[in-house]
């Protein structure tokens, strides 16, 4: 039988695994624009890159392709058509021909037409050019479908997305769309703590999404998997950016936050049955991992000085996560289910304390727990927006 937890203020992790739809386990996973839906129109090839492939081609017009490579990927950008991987084909080939006509140009000109040729191949202005910490818009305002342009933005603007961090896959044949999808998935969210340090800062209408090769650009060597941060409303915008890390925390709240990290990600790993009763010895091994998660969090918040003015709050802190960690420690070794719900009910209620709130407010961080939705099957099972 069920026991419910005490009524109190929602804290920072799930309410326990009682009833179905009760909780989500962690944070909601929608995908760029919501669940799977009538797949979209793809945009027109662009005309001119066609005819800078063809004229890339015919090596005695070298010239004639790259001109019309690089208008087509002007264009491309600015009409959101397709054909980018046919205007850098056109534009290498005819580069590859025209350098054998000016093989005797000064090395200062050879470089500099070179170094432009590469800025255009590289796709400056457009998604492929996105790095950690930059904010962007798109053309529509809707992180869905296939990404071409995005203009960078300062962060304290309206924006659509902000980059948190990107990574490239492994080389070989394109390995098909859902697995590049689970890829970007598990990838991005093992990442934003890394950026967003602070779960209790990040707005309830802010999830993860990511940008994704296509077939198309996987052909011209393209394998990164670019992760950032957006609304939930496909009609909504951000300001403001979410970044929480060494670069924009002090040195107290940095070790603050490193230290509730360990016991956040210990708190994801609840098991996916949603009661203690469906698997207790997962639950009963998770419990364990719980316990010397907070054996490494009171280490490390004891093992530094805090400021005069937050150094009573931390102590208190720590007063509560001790008692907390030696109750999931018993709840670890329950023998039967109602044992386990007595030590894990005081446990939640220790690491949701008043202490917690106290000391954050005295090292300047967010005060106000992170709301959780109830998993109602809306993310997770999608993909990003392609580039």
């Amino acid at each position: 039988m069920s026991i419910p937890p005490p009524p109190g203020p929602q804290g920072p992790y799930p309410q326990g695994p009682f009833s179905q739809g009760q909780y989500a386990p962690q944070q909601p996973q929608p995908v760029w624009g919501g669940p799977y839906g009538a797949f979209p129109r793809q945009a027109p090839v662009n005309g001119v890159a066609i005819a800078a492939l063809v004229l890339g081609l015919l090596c005695f017009v070298p010239a004639a392709g790259l001109v019309l490579g690089l208008i087509a990927l002007r264009q491309i950008r600015r009409k959101g058509e397709r054909g980018k991987g046919l205007a850098v084909a056109g534009s290498v080939l005819s580069s590859v021909g025209l350098a054998l006509w000016v093989v005797s140009l000064s090395t200062g000109a050879a470089a500099d037409f070179w170094q432009g040729f590469r800025d255009a191949a590289r796709g400056e202005g457009t998604a492929y050019a996105l790095s950690e910490g930059q904010c962007f818009t798109t053309p529509d305002g809707a992180l869905q479908g296939v990404a071409y342009d995005v203009d960078v933005v300062p962060c304290d603007q309206e924006h659509d997305g902000e980059v948190f961090a990107a990574f490239d896959l492994p080389g070989g044949s394109y390995p098909g769309d859902d697995e590049i999808t689970r890829s970007a998935d598990d990838r991005c969210y093992a990442l934003q703590d890394a950026y967003a340090m602070d779960r209790w800062a990040l707005p309830a209408d802010v999830d993860v999404y990511y940008l994704t090769p296509t077939r198309q650009s996987w052909r011209m060597g393209d394998r990164e998997i670019t992760c950032l941060f957006g609304n939930t409303d496909e009609s909504g915008t951000l300001t403001g950016s979410l970044r929480k890390d060494a670069m924009t925390l002090d040195p107290h709240q940095y070790a603050y936050l490193a230290a509730e990290g360990v016991l956040n990600r210990a708190m994801d790993e609840m098991p996916e049955a949603e009661t203690v009763e469906e698997d207790f010895p997962a639950y009963g091994v998770w419990a364990g991992q719980v316990s010397e998660a907070l054996v490494r969090e009171t280490g490390m918040l004891r093992g530094r000085s805090w400021p005069a003015e937050s150094e009573q709050e931390v102590a208190g802190l720590l007063t509560d996560l001790d008692e907390a960690q030696k109750e999931w420690g018993l709840a670890a070794k329950a023998t039967d289910v109602d044992t386990y719900y007595e030590h894990y009910d005081k446990a939640f209620d220790l690491i949701e304390a008043d202490s917690t709130v106290t000391a954050r407010k005295a090292l300047g961080l967010s005060t106000s727990p992170p709301e959780y939705v109830e998993d109602g099957g809306d993310g997770g099972d999608g993909t990003g927006m392609e580039v």
